[in-house]
């Protein structure tokens, strides 16, 4: 399967550099240098985003907002040349799913990309339905709700969620979290493990997911 994604740089150079390294691994990249022109484009509904946050015309996290409003299970990678915390963390906390930072190496998206697809999209092993305290959770469809009530996950939130329930009752460090969500070739901090846990308690509060300090996490 050939994925579509969406590209949205506004340095012209890296633009080019960028979707030529992703169309080399056949890739279908359609590539926009503001947002303006990628938020005409929102309805047509690719596998995959790589988004600038800092885009001339418009907020990238309005972009983000939007993007996510049409189809709030599309991945998102977003970059930035602000390597800020808070900047991770907003755009997180709206639906991204990875985070890359000014200056980085071309393959360096281009595994991010090729690792965030294979997860989303081949994430789909095992029993289809699962019961879980007053939640249901589609494994095929990647949907969790609450009764009658959907509950938005990022995909990475979804993911983390199966691969709880995969080793319920057993704990899995942090490393093996990085491991199984960002891939063996991150080499960021490992924060980010305790800000995805902390976002999925807040939006499924029954679930029992237990801190296991100096260690990881447990799902009781």
């Amino acid at each position: 399967m050939s994925y579509q994604i969406y590209l949205v740089e506004d340095e012209e150079n890296l633009n080019h550099i960028l979707k030529s390294y992703l169309e080399k691994e056949e890739f279908q990249v359609t590539a926009f240098l503001n947002g303006e022109s990628a938020r005409g484009s929102i309805d047509n509904e690719p596998d995959l985003w790589v988004l600038d946050i800092m885009l001339p015309d418009i907020d990238g996290f309005q972009l983000l907002k939007e993007i996510k409003e049409k189809d709030k299970n599309v991945p998102i990678i977003f970059i930035s040349a602000r390597d800020k915390d808070i900047d991770r963390i907003i755009g997180l906390e709206m639906g991204s799913d990875d985070y890359i930072s000014k200056p980085f190496m071309p393959r360096e998206l281009v595994i991010r990309v090729q690792k965030l697809l294979r997860r989303v999209y081949n994430n789909s092993k095992g029993e289809n339905i699962i019961e879980l305290e007053d939640y249901t959770i589609d494994i095929e469809k990647r949907i969790v709700r609450l009764k009658d009530d959907e509950i938005a996950m990022t995909s990475r939130e979804f993911d983390l969620l199966v691969l709880l329930i995969n080793k319920k009752g057993g704990a899995i460090t942090r490393e093996h979290i990085l491991n199984e969500l960002w891939g063996d070739d991150y080499f960021g901090s490992d924060r980010v493990v305790d800000d995805l846990v902390r976002r999925l308690r807040k939006k499924l509060p029954e679930l029992k997911i237990e801190t296991i300090y100096g260690h990881g996490y447990r799902l009781s």
